[in-house]
């Protein structure tokens, strides 16, 4: 069974065609007031609370749907509130302290809602967005807050305005015709794009039937039991192009995947948390890369590990076992059905772990494994095991909490993040798999990685669960050079020393893992450039990112939820939708 969800007409040239007209209609005839302050478009997301009210106009469900792409942003209709009841909703926005109010020119003309609008303005950062006829304008001469005019009340006005408040497209317009003493012709502000736009592949030069072979290879998966649903993301040059859904949530399943359900990223969480962590620290002058890890670790000095580099972490060259089976070892009294204060650390439904099991078991495990030789690339999980402990001591934080403030949240990413069953309901989280030899449940919401499991969730090698959305703006930022939303969050030559080739002897940058002409057909695309960025995860994700060609290919699935066998690598699911886009793309030029 296939089944994908994107925008209408994905490929139809004539849909495609009336995308593109209605959003250069929308450009054209959208009129940004009153933003001598540079309210909009918005900034440091993490210290507003957004909140979109419809009084009238026929398109928020499209409006509220763009902007909750680049944010979490509350919903509330004058449907559900007569004019009788505005208090009723006043009271409702208490919690939010900016506010999107959408008018037409009918409804501004309500005194209602014009006194709704001034009672609102003593509390609350304001923002109108006003449709249909210039002369309503009038009704908005007092005011003092960013007003955001369109001629039409469309879909592509609603989609348009949305992005315009956060910056996924530029403001240029300006009135044409005197409307009032204070908006006169020639009146409006100009900004710049600072975050993701939401397109079409025509937008970015790219023809959207030679996407086509893309659901090809997706339902090749799902019929040969590859994984039951996956999510496709394609970023060319900042915007998003490309974004469907596929399948169900398990097979038999009448659960059809969604473009924002959540996914385990697995090893992904190595570029996605810990190595982010790692840049910021490095680029406070906190964490050395050729300093030993003693020196951030103080468990690791009184053993073998004391010495070992950093830096050696990083590329996978210190020596370090792959992989220690921790699961293998649980005994009877580690472990119960039910929670309480000895059994505190949920690791799946039913299934709880003794107080203190990482701490007692498991860290001093890993410290006391043997060593192989130094230099030679080996890959390990327990090298990010000892980064998450390296940061936690750099910073003060846990891990978890930490790339939550320093990252997600500023960013707008609304679900990455560790332990999702905290924070979603499950429905919202694809299932990983049906655990029949360790916790005896279906996974879903609980990371995959046993020992991440154990280890109450939270990890560096895997843990981190997201949409592929928040994995566009994450790597969006980085293909930026750093900056996203005007607000800076590497240097340039941070991201260029930790995702360039860091390694002698083998493909690695710092964290990163990256191309390798050497492999068969290249890796991890036949087309990508040397440029190219990423890492994959166990559970059937990657995510790759091609600076010379301006990409970010995401690919998130579910697997293992079928079975064991790695037939998303052995059919190269991954790689052949790559190689499409590169196509794609170059048939464009």
């Amino acid at each position: 069974m296939l089944v994908a969800f994107t925008a209408p007409g994905f490929y139809c040239r004539s849909a495609g065609d009336d995308w593109m007209g209605g959003m250069s209609q929308a450009e054209k005839s959208t009129v940004l007031l009153n933003n001598e302050n540079g309210i909009i478009p918005f900034r440091n997301l993490e210290e507003k609370r957004i909140a979109s009210v419809n009084l009238g106009t026929a398109y928020a469900a499209e409006f509220d749907s763009i902007l909750n792409k680049y944010t979490e942003v509350g919903r509330f209709s004058a449907s559900a509130y007569p004019p009788g009841r505005r208090d009723q909703l006043s009271s409702d926005l208490k919690l939010y302290n900016t506010v999107i109010v959408q008018l037409t020119g009918q409804s501004i003309a309500d005194n209602v809602n014009r006194v709704f609008l001034k009672d609102l303005r003593k509390t609350r950062q304001v923002v109108v967005v006003l449709y249909g006829d210039p002369v309503s304008l009038k009704m908005l001469d007092g005011a003092d807050f960013p007003v955001i005019w369109s001629a039409n009340n469309n879909p592509g006005s609603a989609n348009f305005t949305a992005q315009l408040l956060f910056g996924g497209v530029a403001a240029s317009a300006r009135l044409t015709l005197d409307v009032s003493l204070k908006y006169k012709r020639g009146s409006g502000y100009s900004t710049i794009v600072t975050r993701l736009k939401y397109a079409i592949p025509e937008d970015a030069g790219i023809d959207s039937r030679n996407l086509k072979p893309i659901d090809d290879i997706v339902a090749e998966a799902i019929s040969k039991h590859a994984t039951p649903g996956a999510v496709v993301m394609v970023v060319k040059d900042g915007k998003v192009i490309f974004d469907r859904a596929y399948g169900t949530h398990t097979y038999g399943d009448d659960r059809v995947t969604r473009i924002d359900d959540i996914f385990d990223l697995a090893s992904v969480s190595k570029i996605a948390s810990t190595t982010m962590a790692a840049m910021r620290l490095y680029e406070e002058n906190k964490l050395k890369l050729d300093t030993i890890i003693g020196a951030y670790f103080p468990l690791a000095r009184s053993t073998n590990k004391n010495n070992l580099l950093v830096r050696e972490l990083m590329l996978h060259e210190a020596g370090l076992v792959p992989y220690i089976p921790f699961h293998n070892s649980i005994r009877p009294g580690d472990f119960s059905r039910d929670s309480s204060e000895a059994y505190p650390v949920k690791v799946a439904d039913n299934y709880y772990i003794r107080k203190g099991y990482y701490e007692d078991v498991m860290l001093p495990r890993m410290l006391n494994s043997g060593l192989r030789a130094r230099g030679r690339y080996e890959y390990s999980d327990l090298s990010m095991y000892f980064m998450k402990e390296i940061v936690e001591y750099l910073t003060s934080e846990k891990l978890d909490h930490y790339v939550l403030e320093q990252f997600y949240r500023p960013l707008g990413m609304q679900t990455a993040g560790y332990n999702p069953r905290l924070r979603f309901d499950k429905s919202r989280i694809m299932p990983t798999e049906n655990d029949t030899y360790f916790r005896k449940t279906l996974l879903q919401g609980y990371v995959h990685d046993q020992g991440a499991a154990l280890a109450g969730g939270v990890a560096g090698h895997a843990g981190v669960f997201a949409t592929a959305n928040d994995m566009a703006i994450l790597f969006q930022m980085m293909l930026n050079g750093g900056t996203y939303g005007e607000k800076q969050f590497f240097q340039p030559s941070t991201i260029s020393l930790f995702t360039s080739r860091q390694s002698k002897v083998s493909r690695r940058g710092l964290g990163f893992d990256r191309w390798d002409p050497d492999r068969d057909n290249r890796y991890p695309s036949e087309l990508a450039s040397p440029e190219t960025y990423g890492h994959t995860g166990f559970t059937g994700t990657c995510i790759w990112v091609d600076p010379k060609s301006n990409l970010i290919y995401i690919f998130l699935s579910n697997r293992l939820n079928d079975q064991p066998a790695n037939k998303i690598s052995s059919l190269r699911i991954r790689p052949r939708i790559q190689d499409v886009i590169y196509e794609a793309i170059s048939k464009g030029q």
